[in-house]
């Protein structure tokens, strides 16, 4: 991995869309972040992208900006479908890659993509904001602490009301459509942090015309005994809460679990104790930047708050559940 300036790091942007957006809106407000270079399909929607943040490069193709020697990081912020694509074509340059989540659309892509950074030496981390979230981070202390005993239940979900007509994105298979890894990807990765990886895995889904999923259940279930319900749907405004039970207590996070300004702690025998954010903003987005540019100038090559096991672990998560619903996306196999 090419060494990294410690005064600034500057920062690639590989897409154009509203996630994007409001990634470059926070990296822009970091005094150690410089944002010198944007690409898109279109020459006309990057250069409308550079000069709303200011950004004195815009390349009409992605090729270009993989070959940038003066980015250190490209965050890649593209339809999954599109992960393996933009990332592999980053790294293969040399670039270190902080990639969207869902990570790819399947395991197999996913660990391509980790053996190509392997390969080159470079950083390689999935966007999953939440585990870099300082309140995500305390509530699990607490849990590995023991503060709530032996995790017996997990319940997340994450829905939005819609409706998406069949053109949007998110019913288009070819852009790897659907609730699952869209929205999905929150409830099972808040699972996955705090019991690792499922021993079993269950799932129905209502589907749509084009074969993606409405809505979709998930049970989890853990050698320990633990279980997981969750939930994710593009048909109706869920709370979008979660709450951890153990053998000694629980703790809720209230809506937006996912980007927690707060949450309860609930123990046996005490007084609830709530736990809020000190930044009241919930800029959750420039706590995994500021994660990524602490990694780059210490030379790791991934993270240790979202190490590239754990995103692969995930993803298997996600293959069997999609295996369990039957949904496929043009390109695979099964």
């Amino acid at each position: 991995m090419a060494e990294v300036a410690a005064e600034r790091v500057r920062w690639g942007v590989l897409a154009t869309g509203g996630i994007a957006a409001a990634f470059t809106a926070d990296l822009v407000d970091l005094p150690d972040a410089e944002v010198v270079a944007v690409a898109s399909r279109t020459e006309e929607s990057a250069k409308a992208f550079a000069d709303r943040f200011g950004i004195p490069r815009a390349y009409g193709d992605w090729g270009a900006l993989a070959a940038d020697e003066d980015v250190d990081v490209v965050y890649v912020a593209t339809p999954h479908s599109a992960h393996r694509a933009a990332a592999g074509l980053c790294l293969e340059a040399g670039r270190n890659v902080l990639c969207e989540k869902a990570f790819t659309l399947n395991t197999r892509e996913a660990e391509e993509l980790v053996a190509l950074a392997k390969e080159r030496g470079s950083f390689l981390m999935e966007a999953m904001w939440m585990y870099c979230n300082p309140l995500i981070r305390r509530l699990k202390e607490l849990v590995d602490d023991g503060a709530i005993g032996e995790v017996r239940t997990v319940q997340a979900d994450f829905g939005l009301s819609g409706p998406f007509p069949p053109t949007h994105r998110l019913r288009d298979p070819a852009q790897g459509g659907g609730a699952l890894l869209d929205l999905g990807v929150y409830p099972v990765s808040f699972a996955q942090l705090l019991l690792g990886e499922p021993s079993e895995v269950m799932a129905r889904a209502v589907l749509s015309d084009e074969s993606v999923d409405l809505q979709t259940g998930m049970l989890l279930s853990w050698e320990s005994g633990a279980l997981a319900s969750l939930h994710c749907s593009l048909v109706g405004g869920t709370s979008t809460s979660a709450s951890v039970t153990g053998s000694e207590g629980r703790i809720d996070i209230p809506y937006g679990f996912f980007h927690a300004d707060r949450f309860v702690l609930h123990r046996d025998g005490r007084d609830p104790e709530e736990f809020t954010a000190a930044d009241a903003t919930r800029a959750g987005l420039k706590h995994e930047a500021v994660e990524v540019m602490r990694c780059l100038r210490a030379g790791e090559t991934e993270s240790p708050l979202v190490p590239l096991d754990g995103t692969l672990a995930v993803m298997r998560t996600l293959d069997a559940v999609r295996n369990r619903i039957g949904v496929t996306y043009p390109g695979e196999t099964s």
